[in-house]
This record gives C-alpha cells, structure tokens and sequence, in this order.
C-alpha cells in the first residue's frame, strides 16, 4: 500500500511539474538560507578562535592604565620596566615566559623602497609566546639582546613589499636614524583578531629599540604565557598582587594596570558570533514556514481540482485513511524535495561564500540532517489539513463535481 500511495503521489507531481517546483521554491529557499547561515556563522566563530589563538597560547597581556580602549588612562599611568618582566617569570608559579614589549612605528627603507611599519622591540621570548616561527634565518642570541644590537627579524609583508621575490636574510634595513642586519624572517601569520595584518612588522631586541629609536626604558605590554593546565585565575590573582606591590599601590588605590586574558577574550567574541548566528538562522527558518503555506495552498487546489477523482475513489471502495495518506504523502515528497535541493544550494553556497569572506568551510552534519527533517516536518504539518479535507469529502458530492 505504501509503495503504491508514493507512486500516485510522485505521479499526481509529475502531472504538474511547474507548479510543483513553485511549491517547493519556498522550502528551497527556506532551507538552502538556514544552513548558509549557520555554515557561514560557524566559520566565523572557528576563524576568531584561531585569529586569538594565533595572540599566544594561554596568553596574559598587562598594560598600564585602568581599563582598555577609548577613554582608558593608559597615558597618564606610569609604564612598565624589564624588571617587572624578569619578577613575574621569577615570582609566580604557572607561569611559563615572559616577554616585554615596546612599540613605534617607523618608515623602513631598504632596497631602494621605503615601506611604513611597527616596529617591536622584546626577547626570543616573544616569540615563543605569540607562537611565531623562524621561516629562515635565526633568532636574537644572548649577546645581542645584551649589547641592543643592530639586528632585526622582519615579517612576510615587509620582506615582500621592500625585497620582492629576493632573499632578505642579511640585508641591511634601515630604521629611523640606525641600520640594522636583517638575521631572520618569521613565518606568515595573516590577519589578526582585530583585523590586522600580523606579518607586517619588525622584531628588534627591546634594548635596541629603547637606546637606539625611542631614547626611553618604557615598556608597553607584559606579556604572560601560562603553563598548560594552570588556574588562570590564580595567576591573574598572584600577578595584580605582584604588580600592585611593585608599583607601589596602597590597599585604597585602585590598579593602574588592566590584566587581559585572550582566552576570555576568545570566548566572549565566540559567544557573540553564535548568538548571531542563532539569531540569522532563526530569520531564515521563517522562509521555511512561508514554504509551508505555499504548499498548503497549492494541496487546498490539488484537493479542489481531483474531486471527483477523489470521489471515484472513495466510491469503489478506498477508504479514508489512503485518501488521507495520498496527500499527505504528495506534501511531504513535495517538502522533502524541496529540503534535498536546498542542501545541495546551501553547500555550493556556503563553499563560495567562505571563500570570499575569507573564513573556514566548516561542514555541519547535524544542521544540514535537522534541516531536512524541518521541511520534511513542514509538509507533514501543512499537507495535513488539505488532506483532511480530501478524505472528508462525500463520494456523492465528489462525483456530481465539475
């Protein structure tokens, strides 16, 4: 019985193939808009993970001033020294580098251009903590960061906007007023969380840069990697408390510094691209239940076209039940039809638009298996009505129809 419900509802389809597909343009869509959504919202979440990921591993940034962002008291506060950095590796268990950073910004000449550019002044430890790789060449040795010589590592989008396709590795690149040695290039990074390009920088040993480009010991940044499986709030605790003690704050006055933990940070951004993300799929889905009126109606015509049909059948014998189970079959092939298409548009989809947003393809089996079963549901709720309706009818009155 089942067999032969679903061929009279695949043929009763086929006899109106246009209007058929115009029923089923609504679920495509419906469908099809749910998982690009959610596909594309899924990638934006995986690419912040790994764009904060890519700031360091367990990572702790400490700057002078109460808070981040506009309107902080960074300017006013007085700024760090190397020493804090060398107390906070000495001092607080968890903690496994510390690396001090200063900043400026510089134009880089070298190779008859000239390129505009940060320049970080910090130790091997900075690497180690950003998760930066030697591409070639090699790091600061001991001497080097001793003495704040001229030697210099530079990004990929410096070595290529100043030397092109050739080797940079012992080159002379020049900083403001001083010539350093370029002795390594780091590996490509890309884009950073906050949209930054994170290859276009140069890494001087924070001696050099302070003696040699600010004529200042300032140190902008404290940079705390912790060790894995360490309380992460522990060693915020036992880090405040060592910086207060060290800057001299009473039990009355308030920090001066701001503790950033990028692992916070990462989930925080996270949480808000899946709120969005719940929330575009939930606009989507509404196309879905416009989809399932369309179908009703296009069911309510079937129903008011077949009657006498309908009646002839229930005259030699079919019971109510089939009639019932006919349509209602016709709307859920018609409804899943319709979710098959949508899948297979939503992939195409959502493949093309990640790799124009510049995020990761990240299938979801799981929304791609729900979403089907939503329009196969869709049909189920919507044809029931008008198959009713059908199965309902008096086979007097069906027959007497024009």
């Amino acid at each position: 019985m089942w067999l032969n419900t679903l061929l009279l509802a695949l043929r009763s389809i086929r006899r109106n193939l246009m209007r058929s597909f115009l029923t089923v343009l609504g679920i495509v869509i419906g469908v099809s808009a749910v998982i690009t959504m959610v596909t594309l919202g899924n990638g934006a979440t995986q690419a912040i993970q790994s764009q904060i990921a890519g700031l360091g591993t367990n990572l702790l940034q400490v700057r002078p001033g109460q808070r981040m962002g506009p309107g902080s008291s960074g300017g006013s506060a007085p700024a760090f020294e190397e020493s804090d950095a060398e107390a906070i590796g000495t001092q607080i268990g968890g903690v496994a580098a510390v690396a001090p950073e200063a900043r400026t910004g510089s134009t880089l000449v070298a190779n008859g251009r000239n390129w505009s550019s940060l320049v970080t002044g910090s130790t091997n430890a900075w690497l180690e903590i950003g998760n930066w790789s030697v591409a070639s060449g090699r790091e600061f040795t001991r001497d080097e960061l001793r003495a704040g010589a001229a030697v210099c590592l530079i990004g990929e989008t410096v070595r290529r906007e100043l030397f092109g396709n050739r080797e940079a590795l012992g080159e002379a690149l020049r900083v403001k007023q001083i010539s350093c040695e370029i002795i390594g290039v780091l590996g490509a990074k890309g884009q950073g969380a906050f949209g930054n390009d994170q290859d276009d920088m140069v890494l001087v040993p924070i001696k050099t840069l302070q003696r040699r480009l600010t004529g200042n010991t300032r140190v902008n940044t404290l940079l705390v990697s912790m060790e894995d499986g360490s309380d992460a709030e522990r060693v915020k605790s036992s880090l405040t408390q060592l910086m207060r003690e060290r800057r001299k704050l009473s039990a009355t006055d308030e920090d001066n510094f701001n503790v950033l933990d990028t692992k916070q940070l990462g989930e925080t951004l996270s949480g808000t691209t899946r709120v969005l993300t719940m929330l575009l799929g939930a606009v989507a889905a509404v196309s879905l239940l416009v989809g399932g009126i369309g179908i009703m109606n296009i069911m309510l015509v079937s129903v008011t076209e077949r009657t006498r049909e309908i009646g002839l059948r229930l005259a030699i014998g079919a019971q109510e039940r089939e009639v019932l189970m006919q349509f209602l079959i016709e709307a859920v092939v018609l409804a899943a039809i319709g979710g098959l298409i949508g899948i297979v548009l939503a992939t195409g989809a959502s493949i093309g638009l990640s790799a124009v947003m510049d995020v990761p393809y990240v299938f979801n089996p799981g929304v791609n298996l729900l979403s089907f079963v939503f329009s196969a549901a869709i049909g189920v709720l919507f044809g029931y009505f008008p198959a009713r309706r059908a199965a309902r009818l008096d086979p007097i009155e069906a027959l007497r129809h024009e």
